[in-house]
């Protein structure tokens, strides 16, 4: 009873039990009214409040023990039951300090973690996902994706100040403490991301699949079985759809479209489309086996976006050579295949078109800039030098960009500028276009197809109109928005490409000696000295540049080496490591070497000549960066080992760039590629 007299109440309950008391005042003030009228009716009236006032007091001072007990027992029972509810809350619940350290747990959490009460490590070593950085500490809450035991959680995460707990404490006082704890919350999604991740699998992807030498492979057949080729790749390509549970439609002679579910895009992938080898296998007599490119656009927020990747991913197998598959997504771009050579298409129809499409471009600008790629070799300044030769017989200004001038390319520059009037001018550093370019101006790009290596990429800003030339695979990044885009990776060099051009433009279109040496060199140099990736239309062209009067012993002459570079490709070459025993890895020397890349990629060719060596790849270090020449002749595809390193190319000629990594590195990444690709089949 002593205890109850010290504890007193307070708000509302207070209140309410002083009325009666106030009630009895104003029944005082009433009773002294009352004597004004009549003193009797006042005597009566004050007997009555004493009354009132002796029943009022015996019964707060016998009740409010009572009632403060009834309070004190309820607080009691109610903090209990909260603690029993919190405890046995179904949902998983855990309460962490500030480093992650688990303070308390409930029985749902210790259930799914199969731990017992008063576990109190820390948090990682239930999760290893939820690490110290990931607890709230700037913001008040935040969430995390975890997996543990094959079921997949919501983690929420609560931020509980200890300064806001200790705000009116009698016992302790931490104004200044930064430190908290964290209420952790486990919600399992394993359900909702399984439908999901099932809703995800149905959803519908689009295809395209085009053979790539139709034409040429009826053509090697006698006439009366074409339709029975045909017949045969077609009912291949149907099989094989249907039994992944798509549909196939035959659009055009040489053309499908395929509607195919998610999951069996994947379930593709892991075959790496097999189809690919597959059809190959197709032969009634054929001497030329068919290969196929396939296009799948898949992720799309819409089937009219699938539709357009498909597109986008059936042209980028196309322009990297066919006989691969694409798989393209929002956010990035997968390839399968490439293994076979691209088929040098007999007919220059392309050629034509491209020619008189670009002349009426030219014909319609004022100002044309030729560029080509970052540290220019000879194909790139060779077909500068057509296009230029072709705007100046169109009297157009023209101007070549051309920034930094290679100790390789420097004979055939000053060949150029000796013979050629008004050459000086024609060579313009980058500055100096950015100022050319303009709203009436022309950008004509050659010998790349990638934006981040052409030798001013502000340009291709700064110009609407944009012409691609270009003999390359194309990749992922690719310059996009091209008014005109002429991309053929079966073609040697880019100095091919424009002399066919050349030959169609018009008869007003006459290229100097000078000219026509320039572009040879760009043939000569690109296809080793006509040793690699040569075809009938490189004969051709190199032909026409001969008539035009390109001279094969002043070439020559121009491309003698020097002492020391070529002492340094023999280093390179004495130096090289045999890895794998198909895989010569050398790295080229720079000291006292002019232009260590362009001699690195001539070691990597006479590597090839190795017994036993079906690819090579010579590492350079020069200005910072790690360039890497990839080489082979048909057994590999060096073009497809670079790009898992940032880079591209050809089939049998590819290049790389490496940044913020030593040579070591350099090579036992190269090594990774080679172990990766040769375990998992995609090189015997």
């Amino acid at each position: 009873m002593g205890k109850n007299k010290k504890i007193r109440l307070k708000g509302r309950l207070r209140i309410y039990l002083q009325a009666m008391i106030l009630l009895g005042v104003l029944l005082v003030l009433v009773n002294l009214f009352t004597y004004f009228l009549s003193v009797q009716a006042g005597l009566f009236l004050s007997a009555f409040v004493v009354v009132y006032f002796i029943i009022i007091l015996l019964l707060m001072n016998y009740n409010r023990p009572v009632l403060i007990n009834e309070l004190v027992s309820f607080a009691t029972n109610y903090g209990q039951i909260q603690k029993t509810l919190l405890r046995e809350l179904e949902l998983p619940y855990a309460v962490l300090d500030d480093n992650g350290k688990i303070i308390w747990t409930n029985t749902s959490f210790e259930t799914v973690t199969h731990k017992e009460k008063g576990y109190r490590k820390n948090i990682s070593t239930l999760f290893p996902s939820l690490t110290v950085d990931k607890l709230p500490r700037q913001v008040e809450e935040t969430q995390e994706t975890i997996e543990f035991e094959d079921r997949i959680f919501q983690a929420k995460m609560k931020k509980i100040s200890i300064t806001d707990m200790t705000e009116g404490s009698a016992v302790i006082s931490a104004p200044e403490y930064d430190g908290f704890l964290v209420a952790l919350y486990l919600f399992d999604e394993t359900a909702l991301q399984l439908a999901l991740k099932e809703n995800d699998n149905q959803s519908l992807c689009v295809g395209l699949i085009y053979m790539d030498n139709y034409d040429e492979a009826l053509e090697s057949v006698e006439s009366v079985r074409r339709s029975l080729l045909t017949a045969l790749i077609e009912r291949k390509i149907d099989k094989y759809i249907s039994a992944y549970d798509g549909i196939v439609k035959r659009m055009e002679k040489d053309k499908f479209f395929v509607v195919l579910r998610k999951e069996s895009v994947r379930q593709l992938r892991d075959l790496k489309f097999d189809l690919l080898e597959d059809v190959k296998t197709v032969n009634i007599g054929n001497e030329m086996a068919v290969t196929l490119s396939m296009g799948f656009g898949c992720d799309g927020l819409s089937y009219t976006q699938n539709y357009e990747f498909a597109r986008n991913a059936i042209d980028l197998a196309l322009g990297r050579g066919g006989d691969q598959a694409v798989v393209k997504t929002p956010e990035n771009v997968i390839y399968f295949g490439g293994k076979s050579q691209s088929v040098e298409k007999n007919t220059r129809v392309k050629a034509r078109v491209k020619a008189h499409a670009l002349r009426e471009i030219i014909t319609a600008k004022d100002e044309v800039l030729v560029m080509g790629h970052r540290l220019a070799d000879v194909d790139a300044f060779g077909s500068a030098v057509g296009i230029a030769c072709i705007a100046k017989a169109l009297d157009r200004n023209v101007h070549i960009v051309l920034e930094d001038i290679t100790q390789s390319l420097k004979p055939i520059v000053d060949y150029y500028k000796e013979e050629m009037d008004g050459a000086e001018d024609l060579i313009v550093d980058r500055n100096a276009a950015m100022a050319y370019a303009g709203a009436n101006s022309v950008l004509i790009v050659v010998d790349v197809n990638k934006p981040s290596i052409t030798e001013c990429p502000e340009l291709l800003k700064s110009v609407k109109s944009i012409v691609v030339l270009d003999h390359h695979r194309q990749g992922t990044e690719v310059i996009e928005n091209a008014t005109l885009s002429y991309v053929e990776p079966y073609a040697s060099s880019a100095c091919e490409m424009v002399a066919e051009i050349l030959q169609y433009i018009g008869d007003e279109v006459k290229i100097s000696t000078a000219e026509a040496d320039c572009m040879y060199s760009g043939i000569i140099v690109d296809t080793n000295s006509f040793l690699s990736k040569t075809g009938v239309r490189t004969f051709e062209a190199a032909a026409y540049l001969r008539r035009s009067g390109a001279d094969v012993t002043r070439v020559r002459k121009m491309f003698r080496e020097d002492a020391s570079d070529y002492k340094a490709k023999a280093e390179a070459v004495r130096q090289a490591e045999i890895y794998n025993e198909h895989y010569a890895i050398a790295i080229c020397p720079t000291a006292g070497v002019m232009s260590p890349t362009v001699v690195g990629a001539q070691a990597a060719n006479d590597l090839l000549n190795i017994v036993g060596i079906k690819a090579s790849f010579v590492f350079t270090e020069y200005q910072g960066k790690i360039y890497i020449s990839g080489r082979s002749i048909d057994e590999v595809n060096v073009q497809v080992i670079l790009e898992k390193l940032g880079g591209g190319g050809h089939m049998n000629i590819a290049g790389a760039q490496l940044e913020g990594v030593s040579i070591w590195d350099a090579i036992q990444m190269l090594r990774d590629v080679l172990e990766q690709m040769t375990r998992e089949g995609e090189l015997k």
